[in-house]
């Protein structure tokens, strides 16, 4: 197999339009691979600028996990911090766990600062909404959002004893208004409301109406924590 490391996003379209798999840290892959074969050759995007951005309200998709750092929101950071192993975050892009992983233990928190996405094809760049990135598993550029006035994060074991944890993400923005975005087994919900303590029941009566009640109280106390209550 030939890895590709393209250096400009016009390189990395020309590799793509040229039949190379995209890569991350092939956590997600290898075993795939190792059991079906090979591609002929693999694109990377790490040494490519916009894809390994960090701060200015940026994170590139080529960035590890275990490079997210204080560049970005806590919101987001807790969220890279809490995936798997060391060794996982030390090998797993944003990629990856945005656009190729079932569990995306990002997406929440990308959620809740209205995050959108730079994807990148063979054809050009685009700006998508995070829910294309999840339908479609695109090549993910960098996530783009503005900067929250606070946010909070809390992945907890699974109330139902399940084998995915569940996650809550909330976070309060410049204009006032409350997101929250929660993962439930593989299903993730946001929804958003005013910050002046309304609208989170009418969120459970609409966009959260599928969250548990055990979930319900963990929202409760994060959105408490995220409006200093």
């Amino acid at each position: 197999m030939q890895l590709r490391l393209p250096t400009s996003v016009s390189e990395a379209r020309e590799c793509l339009a040229e039949g190379a798999i995209p890569v991350g840290g092939a956590t997600l892959v290898w075993a795939a691979w190792q059991r079906d074969g090979f591609p002929e050759q693999a694109v990377s995007l790490r040494k490519v600028p916009e894809a390994t951005a960090v701060g200015g309200g940026v994170l590139g998709g080529a960035v590890l996990l275990g490079q997210v750092d204080d560049r970005v929101p806590q919101v987001l950071r807790h969220a890279a911090k809490g995936v798997g192993t060391g060794a996982v975050r030390r090998a797993a892009t944003v990629g990856g766990n945005l656009a190729g992983s079932s569990l995306r233990d990002l997406l929440p928190a990308a959620m809740v600062l209205d995050a959108r996405a730079d994807v990148l094809t063979a054809d050009g760049v685009y700006e998508v909404e995070l829910a294309e990135v999840v339908a479609k598993s695109p090549v993910l550029l960098a996530l783009r959002w503005r900067e929250p006035v606070a946010g909070v994060y809390a992945k907890v074991p699974d109330p139902a004893g399940g084998e995915v944890p569940s996650i809550v993400a909330a976070a309060l923005d410049t204009e006032g208004v409350l997101r929250v975005a929660v993962r439930e087994g593989y299903a993730v919900s946001g929804g958003s409301a005013g910050a002046d303590g309304g609208g989170l029941e009418e969120l459970f009566a609409g966009e959260l109406s599928g969250v548990s009640e055990a979930g319900r109280e963990l929202v409760r106390e994060q959105v408490s924590r995220v409006r200093g209550e």
